[in-house]
């Protein structure tokens, strides 16, 4: 621990499993507002063997402890032999430090498995005199823990702003990526939302949507307990036929799906498109408190229009209906521009223990935000919120 940053008689403990923590410990750091930090989450991904050493993510949460033995912070915290499942590539990093010699793996991950979605990444608990102080110091304990146990690095992906702020402040190197988000202007309806949009882009929506309804298909929502076995099974192939078209690792297993519906209740919903009573088409999200969260897809067959009405215009309607302010609709995609999803910032930070590979890397960075900046302020030329003459 940096006794710089915090008192000499805390402690760091690693665990192999979020259980050795409990849900009430585990839950009184992560609040409510993000259910990807939960323990109902996490925990299902552990339980589902989801999370394991079969998919390379070696459990170690990190636990901040004062004097007493209480937990004051909590980090969700891998070991990873691989980079898979991040979605923030540092694979030539790995590369070119191995081509000089150097051993990459294993490294920390401090993340949400298999889930680009913003959040905290540095769970406090609530009511603490000085949280930035505690922050910046659980930031330090996870590069000192890091250089113990002989690893290379320490990488926090996905922070929130209190959670980056923490790692910058312990001299961890902040690297931006892109995402796109709905933002819910106190929209009353979809047709309010739409009535902010340009004519062109207005149109086209009612177009794409028109087309995704004329082909026979009914659209459904389901959350927590309401969602069926029967459900969850349809929804697995779904996700299996994605991971296949897109030449990617199927992580999650199949018991994961209905544990987590168990586990978070309503936070779990689940849009389904049918055809004739079956499902050909899913689209999973999660409810925050202000939010909801998109993440996991896939249909069978061909249906026009069906990823955008599914994924984007269903989440919009819920969100409204809802009163969330917001709808993160996950990693990539341009085209969700045009469909009111505009892109925001993300962040993540890299402790890099050899200090060559660090000034390598930090001038890197450094050109690669630049570039972001200039990409956001590219994209931002293409919101449909602009007004055309016909609007």
């Amino acid at each position: 621990m940096d006794t710089q940053t915090a008192p000499p008689d805390w402690t760091l403990t690693l665990h192999a499993s979020i259980h050795e923590i409990g849900a009430d410990a585990w839950d009184a750091c992560a609040g409510d507002d993000n259910p990807f930090v939960s323990f109902g989450f996490l925990s299902a991904l552990e339980d589902s063997g989801s999370v394991a050493d079969r998919t390379g993510w070696l459990v170690r949460h990190a636990a901040l402890r004062d004097p007493d033995g209480l937990i004051v912070a909590l980090a969700p915290l891998y070991g990873k032999a691989h980079s898979y499942g991040e979605y923030v590539f540092d694979h030539s990093w790995a590369r070119a430090y191995e081509e000089a010699g150097g051993r990459y793996y294993p490294k920390f991950q401090c993340a949400v498995p298999f889930s680009p979605v913003p959040g905290p990444r540095l769970l406090l608990r609530p009511g603490l005199a000085d949280p930035e102080r505690v922050g910046k110091s659980l930031a330090a304990a996870l590069i000192q823990a890091a250089g113990q146990l002989g690893l290379s690095s320490v990488h926090a992906t996905f922070c929130d702003a209190f959670s980056q702020a923490a790692f910058e402040a312990a001299e961890y190197l902040p690297r931006h990526g892109v995402q796109y988000h709905w933002h819910n202007q106190g929209y009353e309806s979809f047709d309010d939302f739409l009535g902010a949009l340009s004519s062109r882009k207005r149109k086209a929506i009612r177009k794409e949507r028109r087309d995704a309804h004329s082909c026979g298909l009914t659209y459904v929502t389901r959350r927590g307990a309401d969602i069926t076995a029967e459900d969850w099974k349809a929804f697995y192939r779904f996700y299996l036929s994605t991971i296949d078209r897109k030449w990617g690792s199927a992580y999650l297993t199949e018991a994961f799906f209905p544990m987590l519906s168990e586990r978070l209740g309503d936070s779990v919903v689940l849009m389904l498109a049918e055809n004739d009573g079956k499902a050909v088409a899913g689209a999973l999200n999660l409810m925050g408190t202000d939010a909801l969260f998109g993440r996991n897809w896939g249909c069978e067959g061909d249906w026009p229009f069906l990823h955008f009405e599914l994924c984007y215009y269903q989440a919009i309607e819920f969100a409204i209906r809802h009163g969330l302010s917001r709808v993160e609709a996950g990693a990539q995609g341009e085209h969700k521009i045009q469909r009111g999803y505009l892109p925001a910032q993300t962040n993540s930070a890299h402790a890099i223990l050899d200090p060559g590979l660090k000034r390598a890397i930090a001038n890197f960075l450094d050109l690669e935000r630049s570039e972001v900046a200039d990409e956001l302020s590219g994209l931002m030329e293409f919101s449909p919120y602009k007004k055309d003459d016909s609007s």
